[in-house]
């Protein structure tokens, strides 16, 4: 019988320079092998943890569990360039997150909405840094994503012209998912400095997931992860990665219960 895994130790925390930006990061967890989670756009650690969602915590009692602001979120810094925060310029910052942390041995990733391209983008670039992948609410994408370009563009001009505020009111007015309408301490909040908000939006409008024709010689096992009735993450998304990826497997979600329990999910996926 194998030995009961050790608790998990205290948080640590970090800083990784990259050009234009400093990430800040966290790991947690024992000395197992470690995973790294990159969250959504404009959140943050924070706000996940505010929030409760993603917090993948059944995976300390194996891996050692890295967390990280993108650059320009939460305890990051960055600079007002749409350029920096497209995702292959994200999936650059997990990659070098990936050296600093398991120089030697690859990684699990998992990445939620903005985080998922994220990780799609850096597996496409250099496959063998990762072992597996948890991709969560993939955001809507390719054809489908031509209509929420323009309203991301709008959102940065509606920031520049009139500041965050009137975006948090619209955000306000839209309300989270049907998904989460029962967690009661979820806001949508954006952890950026008002000053980088224009060129993260701007970002988004000019990002998208890979080309489904590019995910096939993927290796990796991947489990998908997906809530439905959200339109900005429909499962069509999913789908059409499921349908693409050689080794996926897809997990859709209805309730809030069931999403809570994505954790432990992870967690037997990471051990099977």
């Amino acid at each position: 019988m194998p030995a009961p895994a050790a608790p998990p130790g205290p948080a640590v925390h970090g800083r990784l320079e990259r050009p234009h930006a400093t990430l800040a990061y966290s790991t947690a967890g024992g000395s197992g092998p470690l995973a790294v989670h990159a969250h959504g756009a404009l959140s943050s650690r924070a706000h996940e943890r505010r929030a409760g969602l993603f917090d993948w915590a059944a995976l300390t009692a194996t891996h050692r569990l890295a967390r990280y602001d993108a650059r320009g979120h939460g305890e990051s810094t960055g600079r007002p360039d749409p350029a920096d925060y497209r995702y292959p310029a994200l999936a650059a910052d997990l990659l070098a997150l990936c050296d600093h942390l398991s120089p030697d041995a690859p990684v699990t990733a998992l990445g939620a909405s903005m985080g998922a391209a994220t990780v799609l983008w850096a597996a496409l670039e250099r496959p063998e840094r990762f072992d597996r992948l948890v991709l969560a609410v993939p955001a809507v994408a390719w054809a489908a994503r031509e209509p929420r370009r323009s309203g991301l563009r709008a959102a940065a001009t509606l920031v520049e012209r009139r500041g965050r505020a009137a975006l948090d009111a619209a955000a306000r007015l839209s309300g989270p998912p049907a998904v989460l309408a029962e967690v009661p301490q979820y806001t949508t909040e954006f952890d950026l400095p008002e000053a980088l908000l224009p060129a993260a939006l701007r970002a988004a409008a000019d990002s998208d997931l890979p080309a489904p024709g590019t995910l096939r010689d993927l290796p990796h096992p991947v489990l998908l992860l997906a809530w439905d009735t959200d339109p900005l993450h429909p499962l069509a998304t999913s789908r059409t990665l499921a349908a693409h990826l050689p080794n996926a497997r897809l997990h859709v979600s209805h309730t809030l219960a069931e999403v809570r329990n994505w954790d432990g999910l992870a967690a037997a996926f990471l051990a099977g």
